[in-house]
């Protein structure tokens, strides 16, 4: 239950092992990293896995999620303005609910950030298909383009993009920004472009009936929709790389979740309109599909497919980042290995975390499908956000005089309900998924009383203090 006082953590921001973070990341950088962590794959490709379960009011779904999303966001802004460190809600937590709380909290980071990249990774191989189709009139083999158990041996694709976002990594926080940014503006660019061609083709029938599998399937698709918005957060995990976090960091999480909110909902709308809905499950690349059968010309689609392989692959990096980030603040405080700590003092980058996560997440990508991880991440990243809505009103109890930057509106009301959603919406989940859920959070614990307790930082200085 020891808990790590705001002051020492922010103190404490940007010191490694060996170096140091460098502070170069402005708001619109740190914008465009939360939108190219959310803005991807739930529209590119997790859309033609959600239209089967709710039909046409697959919009209601995304607005159900993006509410959800919202009440978190309000206190990941809160808490990102006064802690403004990297480790994100994991750091949060360890203010607040003490270090226990603060590994579980951590352990779901761990599925959410790198789970994510690797679901998110098998999402760009189907759209990287689509595009070599259209262009040179070749397809990746299925044996080395699917996973066990999917007719394959190994998903290479997958495999090939995060290794291309690790290499963009270690260039640099300030040179990934720049990547980062230029690829968003590309994706946002094609969303567009999709909403102004598949408008043309909607059909007022396929809106009916709207609600075919009742309001059981609008909350289930809305439950697997929710891993469309978890990359909103990854704003907080540069708090220790941002130019000035308090007034910046705030303003990004939610710039961002406005602008990739608006999107989904466009888009989703415009989808199921021009497109029966029961033809979605049968569609790897949905959105092209539809490109496609609405001009009658490959053009359009492979045109979408150039944009949607571009804007995957920004999810891949910004996530990938996050994911780093976040390892370096829990090896600072001990609780991981002091190898994912190790900053270099030439580049200032974790090399060493970067690179073991990175073949972590390429593995996993390589091997897994995509349904099993979208559905772990998104129940981890629920768990995770719920910690953040009660971290909210334990710390306004508890140091109600500390200077916020951003404060949620009618707190305890907010996170409370913010608290209350995310709870409803992990109940949504089929059996398996909690499973998975629950071994995961069970291998957490025993790893935590078995090296982090004991190794942590706070724990190694209760005895200079009692000697003192």
């Amino acid at each position: 239950m020891r808990r790590k006082p705001v002051e020492r953590l922010v103190a404490e921001g940007g010191q490694g092992e060996g170096g140091q973070l460098k502070r170069s990341l402005s708001m619109w950088q740190l914008t465009m990293i939360s939108i190219g962590a959310t803005l991807g794959t739930g529209i590119f490709v997790v859309l033609g896995e959600a239209v089967p379960k709710a039909g046409p009011a697959v919009v209601v779904s995304f607005v159900i999620a993006g509410l959800t999303a919202l009440f978190s966001a309000l206190s990941y802004a809160e808490l990102a303005g006064t802690i403004p460190v990297s480790g994100s809600s994991y750091s949060y937590a360890y203010a607040t609910m003490g270090e226990l709380i603060a590994w579980i909290c951590g352990w779901c980071l761990i599925l959410e950030y790198g789970v994510s990249v690797a679901a998110v990774a098998v999402g760009w191989g189907q759209y990287l298909n689509e595009l070599l189709s259209g262009t040179i009139g070749l397809t990746i083999p299925g044996w080395m383009a699917n996973p066990p158990g999917q007719g394959g041996y190994l998903n290479i694709p997958a495999l090939l993009v995060v290794l291309l976002a690790m290499g963009f990594l270690l260039g640099g926080a300030k040179e990934s920004a720049r990547a980062n940014t230029i690829m968003v503006m590309v994706k946002i660019a094609s969303l567009i472009l999709f909403c102004a061609v598949a408008f043309t083709g909607i059909r007022a029938g396929n809106y009916k009936p709207f609600m075919p599998l009742g309001l059981g399937g609008v909350s289930a698709a809305g439950a697997s929709l929710f891993f469309s918005y978890i990359g909103f957060d990854a704003a907080s995990t540069a708090g220790e790389e941002a130019k000035n976090p308090k007034r910046d960091l705030p303003r990004a999480i939610m710039l961002s979740l406005l602008i990739v909110t608006a999107l989904y909902c466009l888009v989703a709308l415009v989808a199921v309109g021009a497109m029966p809905w029961k033809q979605f499950g049968n569609a790897d690349a949905a959105l092209s599909q539809i490109m496609k059968d609405v001009t009658g010309q490959d053009f359009w689609s492979v045109l979408l497919a150039a944009g949607a392989v571009i804007a995957i692959a920004s999810v891949v990096l910004t996530v990938m980042y996050g994911q780093t980030r976040i390892l370096f603040s829990m090896s600072r405080d001990g609780l991981v290995p002091k190898l994912f700590a190790r900053v270099s003092p030439k580049s200032g980058i974790p090399v060493a975390n970067t690179v073991l996560v990175s073949l972590f997440c390429g593995v996993l990508a390589a091997v897994v499908p995509l349904g099993a991880l979208a559905d772990a991440t998104s129940i981890g990243t629920l768990f995770a956000f719920a910690l953040v809505n009660a971290a909210v009103i334990v710390l306004r109890r508890t140091r109600p005089d500390m200077p916020r930057s951003f404060k949620v509106a009618f707190s305890p009301v907010t996170p409370a309900i913010g608290f209350l959603l995310c709870l409803w919406m992990m109940g949504s989940f089929e059996t398996i998924t909690w499973e998975y859920f629950g071994g995961w959070m069970i291998i957490g614990i025993v790893l935590y009383f078995a090296y982090g307790m004991r190794r942590s930082q706070l724990a190694r200085e209760v005895p200079t203090r009692l000697e003192k």
